[in-house]
């Protein structure tokens, strides 16, 4: 029987794993405090400058009277949202959450008196009124972090982030306010080779923010693979750092241990949130505009045979956590190929005459906009494998151990391989060699710009002579 992880401060028993994972996503939580805090932190900023006004004049203020606080808001959550306001340190800990948000107000208010001077309209200002506005924001800011941290700390722990220490085998160590588990009581390996496995881990893994892995020497090696590309931040106790590719060293204070990084998520919470959002906009607005597109391939495919319109497929995605990919069916039914252990060819017998002009022209794609919505893809970003797919005689994972990496990010519709050519069959190792460096191309620098450039170069590429 699996041994029940849990959280070392407190000892929180937790139930088997589930596909949500060992616990609810904190990083969730954390955003909607953020979103919270910049709400609240505004519409109090605005009530201050309202009620010193109110004082000062003796009367409901009017526009010209509260312009002042209403220049001052814009400024101020600028400041704060970049230098650390609103960030994870000030989440517990109320004096760096108070001394953030007065730098942000204090820095704001200097730089509105200058402007405000060179633009000779300082004398519309009322000094007092601006003065009183800071201090009672400054007050009134603080305590509200004060019962903020005092809040999370109580409910989340003294940790806002989960933690999560694998113990594989390694010498005892303890990392305190983490989540623990034994790899071997729960079956875990990281066995690169087998992908039922390496989505066994992902379950483990999600929702964590970090995870520390404490194994024997033979074992970090394959260890720092599977962390490589689980999009987490991941670390292995010690070992190697050639070997490995060790990112940096982490001490940590409050546990008598040291390991090397080996992994990090390749996008900040803000980089994932802008990439979600562009992928929810752009497949919605896709959906809509080429649903008769998609209704009209669709009643073609049903007309052909009579069989299902859509082709379902279980595939490795994000953090190698296995997901059901959507296409409309080019394949007859009984030849359909569920894992894809032979790669399509040109004139393959399989492909209905309906599906070499889906294939041709890209449509049998259409479905994955669904996928996105979902959050199972994303428009732009690594193509999902089919778990047989082989270059040459070997198992894309075999060909290359970097492939693993790829999965560290949502899986794409289209992505920088796919517009530099790198499509269709993979007979020989090297077919998979250009496409896998052009993926880690892309992790290593994505911006939403580039995502954008990579979906226009598509447009010229969806009816390729690869498509077979």
């Amino acid at each position: 029987m699996n041994a029940p992880a849990f959280r070392i401060e407190g000892e929180r028993l937790l139930p088997r794993v589930s596909p949500s994972g060992l616990a609810p996503s904190l990083e969730r939580k954390r955003l909607q405090v953020y979103g919270t805090q910049i709400a609240l932190d505004s519409a109090l900023l605005v009530l201050c400058f309202f009620g010193t006004a109110l004082l000062w004049f003796g009367h409901v203020p009017d526009a010209a009277e509260l312009l002042v606080g209403n220049l001052l808001l814009p400024i101020y959550l600028t400041i704060a949202l970049h230098n650390g306001t609103y960030s994870l340190i000030t989440l517990t800990d109320w004096k760096q959450a108070a001394g953030r948000m007065a730098s942000a107000v204090l820095i704001a208010a200097v730089l509105l008196t200058f402007i405000a001077y060179f633009v000779k309209v300082s004398d519309s200002f009322s000094r007092l009124v601006l003065f009183g506005g800071v201090s009672s924001t400054l007050l009134v800011l603080s305590s509200t972090r004060f019962f903020t941290t005092r809040w999370i700390r109580k409910h989340w722990g003294p940790s806002p982030m989960n933690l999560l220490l694998i113990d594989a085998g390694g010498p005892p160590i303890a990392i305190p306010h983490s989540y623990r588990i034994d790899a071997y009581e729960h079956g875990l390996s990281p066995v690169l080779d087998d992908p039922h496995m390496l989505d066994r881990l992902a379950r483990y893994l999600r929702n964590m923010d970090e995870v520390v892995v404490n194994c024997p020497p033979e074992l970090r090696a394959a260890w720092a693979m599977v962390l490589k590309g689980s999009g987490v931040h991941g670390e292995v106790t010690s070992g190697i750092v050639r070997e490995i590719g060790a990112l940096g060293v982490v001490h940590r204070e409050n546990a008598d241990v040291s390991s090397l990084l080996v992994s990090t998520g390749p996008l900040g919470m803000r980089d994932r949130a802008a990439k979600r959002m562009f992928d929810i906009l752009v497949s919605g607005l896709a959906l809509l505009a080429l649903s008769p597109v998609l209704l009209a391939a669709a009643l073609l495919v049903k007309l052909e045979d009579g069989g299902p319109v859509f082709f379902r497929q279980r595939r490795l995605g994000q953090g190698n956590r296995f997901f059901r990919i959507y296409k409309l069916r080019s394949m007859k039914v009984e030849q359909s190929d569920a894992d894809g252990n032979r790669s399509a060819s040109k004139d393959d017998d399989r492909i209905t005459r309906i599906g070499s002009f889906l294939r041709k022209t890209s449509l049998d794609e259409l479905p994955q906009l669904i996928n996105v919505l979902q959050g199972d893809m994303s428009i732009v970003g690594p193509r999902p494998h089919a778990l047989g797919s082989q270059a040459g005689n070997k198992l894309f994972w075999q060909v290359d151990r970097r492939y693993w990496q790829r999965h560290c990010l949502r899986p794409g519709i289209t992505g920088l391989a796919q517009i530099r050519g790198f499509r269709g069959a993979t007979d020989k190792e090297s077919d998979l060699t250009g496409r896998l460096q052009a993926d880690l191309e892309y992790l290593a620098g994505w911006s939403i710009w580039r995502d954008i450039r990579i979906i226009f170069a598509t447009a010229k590429v969806v009816v390729h002579d690869r498509a077979f």
